[in-house]
């Protein structure tokens, strides 16, 4: 049985954008860019510092140098380059609750020189879904806020900034995340709107972001009741809305395909070519586990060569796709070749700063006993990492901390979480406990023992027990939020 010929194989490969494992390319890897593959996408386990993303992003480079190299970094609480150390930029929540433009614009310019640094050339971000919906368990600070407007002006100022620094943005999720309450990684959301309401609030972003030039949009794993069952990603209804509808010429990138969303239902491979009918042009296929990053790709490349040969998809369909993922690689090789922006390094702790929320006496006069109530959340969408911790210690040598076991009554958890808490201030860290009834029943039993304790909130700020009465909302779990917040538990000194 002959395989497929090269010309099937360059069109296939032209719409596939794989995620890998390791800090150097794997050699089928480099087999497929030979064959025309049209980018990757890095994870934090490929890129566990700035130095090694350069030199990988050098060596793909040197393999063909109009590869498209992706990665998520928002500020905040997503990040694939500081993954280790936590970013170093506020992210989304912070910015449009400072709500100066001029402010994310400049930010994003910053991030932007950074990934351009890393060899990165295109930025899967902007996240542009105005999130209405407070249990909203995988957007929340990753948005600019909940108000429209505030998202499309913030949203439209960090792609002009992103591309300003010669690295190409992309608005996400389109058409909008904001207002579910599902997990895309777990299932599929519902996105339970008319046309109307997406019009007045979900679109008005992600048109602003089209206004101000974003090379790419996202389409995400939700299904929107106007365009039926589909997800939106696998839904031509929600292609046609972006580009007759909202004027978007430039390249139509999905959501991680496997995500369970739509991984579960159609199948990995099925979602690959449904999405390339449906109007994709890039697919990016995720985040495979060690054992399988060869054979997701191989799973993505058979089903497309499949359908192609079996007349499910059309060469001119995929010809169309790969043209548009031919001139984003084009628009990103001429931006490499410009001067790299300014660096400003005060000016994103400036802006956590500016973004704390605080309420009570938060200053600690001595080390303190930490108790960290945070949901674990996925690798994609959000950060626990122990920034505020590791800070406090430097600053005040001693600090102790237990963790909150699992099993038991409210009262027994809440004890356990206190041993070694006498005679310490108490410091309490929660993300969105509103999400989490017991979680929440935890933190205002620990407030209701300690009514002195600080409680510093890192998600989206809903609902807090109101004998809560120190408090310090970061709007997000970067180092750059912890730093600020650290700051003003310990009166103003720096951290």
């Amino acid at each position: 049985m002959t395989g497929p010929s090269p010309e099937a194989l360059r069109l296939v490969n032209g719409v596939i954008m794989p995620g890998f494992q390791g800090t150097e390319p794997p050699g089928w890897l480099l087999d497929a860019i030979d064959e025309g593959l049209a980018g990757v996408v890095y994870f934090a386990h490929n890129v566990p510092d700035p130095a090694t993303a350069a030199a990988l992003s050098a060596a793909l480079y040197a393999r063909r140098g109009d590869l498209i190299v992706a990665a998520d970094e928002e500020g905040g609480d997503v990040t694939r380059i500081e993954a280790a150390t936590g970013s170093s930029y506020p992210g989304n929540g912070a910015l449009g609750r400072v709500d100066d433009p001029a402010v994310t614009e400049r930010v994003a310019r910053l991030i932007g020189r950074d990934l351009r640094r890393a060899g990165i050339g295109l930025d899967l971000a902007p996240d542009t879904d105005v999130n209405v919906d407070p249990d909203n368990p995988v957007i929340g600070v990753r948005s600019f806020g909940a108000d429209a407007a505030l998202v499309a002006r913030h949203s439209a100022a960090y792609v002009t900034g992103l591309q300003s620094a010669g690295v190409a943005a992309c608005a996400k999720h389109f058409p909008g995340h904001g207002d579910t309450s599902v997990d895309s990684h777990l299932d599929l959301p519902e996105l339970d709107a008319d046309l109307g309401l997406l019009r007045r609030r979900d679109l008005v972003p992600f048109a602003a972001a089209i206004e101000a030039g974003t090379r790419c949009l996202m389409t995400g794993h939700i299904r929107a009741r106007p365009f039926g069952p589909a997800p939106a990603t696998l839904n031509p209804e929600v292609t046609r809305l972006a580009r007759e509808e909202l004027g978007f010429t430039g390249v139509i990138i999905t959501d991680a395909l496997d995500m369970r969303a739509v991984a579960r239902d159609p199948g990995f491979g099925a979602a690959c070519v449904a999405a390339v009918r449906a109007g994709a042009d890039l697919l990016c296929l995720g985040n495979p586990a060690a054992s399988a990053d060869e054979s997701a790709y191989a799973t993505a490349r058979d089903a497309l060569l499949d359908a192609l040969a079996t007349g499910r998809l059309s060469e001119r369909r995929l010809a169309e796709a790969g043209r548009r993922a031919q001139e984003l690689a084009h628009w990103i090789g001429e931006a490499r070749a410009t001067q790299l922006p300014a660096a400003q390094n005060d000016l994103p702790l400036s802006v956590a700063r500016a973004a704390l929320r605080v309420r009570g006496d938060v200053r600690l006069a001595s080390a303190p006993h930490l108790v960290d109530l945070r949901q674990q959340v996925n690798h994609a969408s959000g950060s626990r990492a122990p920034h505020l911790r590791r800070l406090l210690t430097e600053a005040l040598p001693g600090l102790t901390a237990t963790g909150v076991p699992p099993g038991g009554t409210v009262t027994e958890r809440a004890g356990l979480a206190l041993h070694g808490a006498e005679g310490r201030p108490l410091v309490v860290v929660v993300r969105e406990p509103h999400r989490d009834p017991e979680q929440e029943k935890l933190l205002a039993e620990l407030v209701d023992r300690r009514p002195d304790a600080v409680v510093v909130l890192t998600g989206w700020p809903h609902t807090v027990p109101p004998q809560v009465r120190n408090l310090v909302i970061t709007y997000g779990s970067g180092r750059v939020n912890a730093q600020a917040a650290v700051e003003r538990l310990l009166g103003g000194r720096t951290a």
